[in-house]
């Protein structure tokens, strides 16, 4: 549904007209319509997805802070 704009005259705040309970809820309804759910399948693969990428993110920075962890320590090692 267009969103009819009443123009001032002033140059003051465009304002829109208020919206009745009774057409909110024609709009609510009509919006829900539109609502597409995902499959069993489709949840389950990304599921799937999901897991594995985190897993292979979990393993990248468990990486990098080893790494890290070890450079501090040889920094540190470096000033006593």
């Amino acid at each position: 549904m267009a969103d009819k704009m009443i123009a001032p005259k002033d140059g003051a705040e465009v304002k829109k007209p208020r919206t009745s309970p009774g057409e909110f809820v024609n709009q609510v309804r009509a919006e829900t319509n539109k609502i597409v759910w995902p499959t069993r399948e489709e949840t389950v693969r990304t599921a799937i997805f999901v897991f594995i990428f985190m897993t292979i993110l979990s393993l990248f920075f468990l990486g990098i802070d080893s790494l890290f962890g070890m450079v501090v320590r040889a920094l540190i090692g470096l000033l006593q």
